[in-house]
């Protein structure tokens, strides 16, 4: 884990504490992120194996590369959805949550999308 990790107090406030569950996910949109993850999770394991074979240290940077892009196109479609739906949303229930909003999209790409 990083340890560049914020505190709870540097993150936006919720009533309940708790992120909401929106409702939105479009089912299809989410059974290609769980088929996308699952390969992943395949990939990562190919990897375990590679190092516990000791395979040559190119071919598995090159396997670490292909985990890491594939990771970065499920975060893209998540933010996409995030985007058109949940903040969109917000956005134009008030000025209050707009501002909100603003700051958590800010946060999430300056820490994450690198």
């Amino acid at each position: 884990m990083s340890a560049r990790r914020s505190s709870p107090a540097a993150r936006p406030a919720r009533a309940s504490g708790a992120r909401p569950q929106t409702g939105h996910a479009d089912p299809a949109a989410r059974a290609s992120n769980v088929r996308r993850l699952k390969r992943i999770e395949g990939q990562v394991r190919g990897l375990q194996r590679m190092i516990e074979e000791d395979r040559y240290c190119p071919d598995i940077i090159e396997q670490v590369a292909a985990v890491q892009q594939a990771l970065r196109g499920v975060g893209r479609q998540l933010l996409r959805h995030h985007l058109s739906h949940c903040a969109t949303d917000a956005i134009r229930k008030s000025p209050e949550h707009a501002h909100r909003t603003y700051d958590e999209l800010l946060e999430l790409v300056y820490r994450h999308l690198r």
